[in-house]
């Protein structure tokens, strides 16, 4: 295999790679960075692949977009596919319906469940998602579904006098 070389970075070039190596939100391309900076302080391709545990040709692959293609060509490339369905203001308005009681808005139900935040929120804004989705963006928003708490009152004025007596007994 030939070896691929990175010509000495510029100052300029240097820190717009170092800052993606250690600010940068998606962790692919602070690896990508660090490829990059390693190659040009070191250029050692095998010992590049073992310091970030890709194989080699990777590393050859990425070196070699970053020399075509400049620091641009680090990023991933636009995939194929339809745009998400479940955006932000899709996340915010299940947070939100979540938070208000069923009854309040006029159903005919008293608790949540992944069905029926489903469907009430296909009826408002259009997009059908499934329960596991329902749950998957509440879960990221920080809130779960738990079983109802049942609890038995009487308006019985002795009833925890009551209460408290049959659990002796037992």
């Amino acid at each position: 295999m030939h070896p691929i070389r990175i010509d000495r970075l510029s100052a300029e070039q240097h820190a717009a790679l170092d800052r993606a190596n250690r600010t940068a939100p998606d962790g692919r391309l602070r690896i990508r960075a660090l490829i990059v900076l390693l190659a040009a302080e070191r250029g050692m391709v095998a010992e590049i692949a073992a310091v970030v545990r890709m194989h080699e040709e990777t590393v050859r692959r990425w070196l070699a977009r970053y020399r075509a293609e400049g620091r641009g060509g680090l990023k991933d490339a636009p995939r194929p596919g339809a745009p998400a369905r479940m955006t932000r203001a899709y996340r915010d308005a299940l947070l939100a319906l979540v938070r208000r009681r069923p009854r309040a808005l006029g159903l005919p139900f008293s608790l949540w469940t992944g069905d029926r935040l489903a469907d009430s929120l296909a009826e408002r804004t259009g997009i059908r998602a499934s329960r596991t989705s329902v749950y998957r963006l509440l879960g990221a928003g920080g809130v779960h579904l738990n079983r109802p708490q049942h609890t038995i009152t009487s308006p019985d004025p002795e009833y925890a006098l009551k209460k408290k007596r049959g659990r002796a007994r037992a």
